[in-house]
């Protein structure tokens, strides 16, 4: 995240010398380098939520990637802290849990500038690569042997999960007895789907997904590289979607069908996956950037003052993630609530 901020400092302060000169004071003076890493050495002992969880005896969730690689000349796959982070909350709940994909095998990983120490955990364990390297083809799937599935994000889910006939057989056995999450490009998975006894998965749910603002601000194109925008797709389809403020966290629960709005929104879409199993999550400490997340969806609220208020009560937060919020800010001509997102970011 470290990058992508610097990149749209970049664009925002770029041009003339002087602005340039200027640009490069400010992110100097925002000692970026400075800011708290990830434990990159993390394993699951690391994790006090997953060591002191449940054993695993509750049963089975299956989590489904993507098998796409590229998008036109784009470089994608799924998201590795959307599968990373909800992989531990199954565990840490009672769940093994399985990996599939359209095509089976190993996956395309798409993987985030900043990760937390359980992204790392993820990639340091044994067990969740070799899942990874060998994951289940969709039509070897025998959706029998799991209470719940969650379909995970990233772009590449615009293009194999929508249609794909396996993820219709699994779902339709899988929605009636137990839980069927999804979040950010995930939902795409749910299009089209009819049930046994009439009507489609969305109609008259009440759901979520990578929203249009989000998706437009990051990729200007997406009306030419996707066959669809999701949130238009998944209001076509009879979804009354709930769209919160961008990047924000924002996981929507209706009977069976959780929904999650962006990677942000992962955590509290496994933990509700969770709850809808009948359980009450174990207790986790949230992350600093959940606590930041909380402090955004204050600013949007009640303003700048509501949010100070409310960050000097939480135990820490991630001052990347609200400059990031700040530069969106800046990017959009918001530049009053930039500098009111910068002064939050510093406070």
């Amino acid at each position: 995240m470290r990058s992508k901020f610097r990149i749209f400092l970049g664009v925002l302060l770029g041009g003339a010398l002087t602005l340039a000169l200027a640009g490069w004071a400010y992110v100097h003076s925002l000692d970026l380098d400075s800011l708290p890493r990830a434990n990159a050495a993390a394993t699951v002992a690391d994790l006090d939520f997953v060591v002191d969880g449940v054993p695993g005896r509750r049963g089975r969730i299956l989590a489904v990637v993507t098998s796409t690689a590229r998008l036109g000349d784009k470089r994608t796959g799924y998201e590795l802290t959307e599968l990373a982070r909800a992989w531990w909350v199954f565990r840490a709940n009672g769940y093994d849990v399985d990996i599939a994909s359209p095509l089976g095998g190993e996956p395309p990983m798409v993987r985030d500038d900043e990760l937390v120490d359980a992204d790392h955990a993820f990639l340091n364990d044994r067990q969740a690569m070799a899942a990874l390297a060998d994951t289940v083809a969709l039509a070897d799937v025998d959706p029998a042997r799991y209470a719940a599935v969650y379909f995970v994000g990233g772009k590449g889910a615009m293009v194999d999960f929508p249609g794909n006939a396996d993820i219709a057989r699994i779902v339709r056995d899988i929605l009636p007895r137990g839980v069927v999450g999804a979040v950010c490009h995930g939902p795409a998975a749910l299009l089209g789907i009819e049930l046994p006894g009439g009507g489609s998965v969305l109609r008259g749910r009440r759901a979520t997904g990578f929203t249009n603002a989000e998706e437009l601000f990051l990729m200007e194109d997406a009306r030419e590289r996707f066959a669809f925008l999701l949130q238009d797709a998944m209001a076509r389809h009879g979804a009354s979607f709930v769209e919160a403020p961008m990047y924000l966290e924002n996981a929507v629960v209706d009977g069976p069908l959780v929904t999650g709005q962006n990677p942000w929104s992962t955590w509290a879409v496994a933990e509700a996956m969770v709850r809808a199993l009948g359980h009450a999550p174990v207790e986790r400490a949230a992350t600093a950037e959940e606590h930041s997340t909380r402090i955004l969806a204050e600013f949007q609220a009640r303003g700048l003052d509501a949010a100070l208020a409310l960050k000097a009560r939480l135990p820490r937060s991630d001052r990347m993630l609200l400059l990031m919020h700040a530069a969106i800010a800046a990017m959009q001509w918001r530049l009053f609530d930039a500098w009111r997102l910068q002064h939050l970011a510093q406070a």
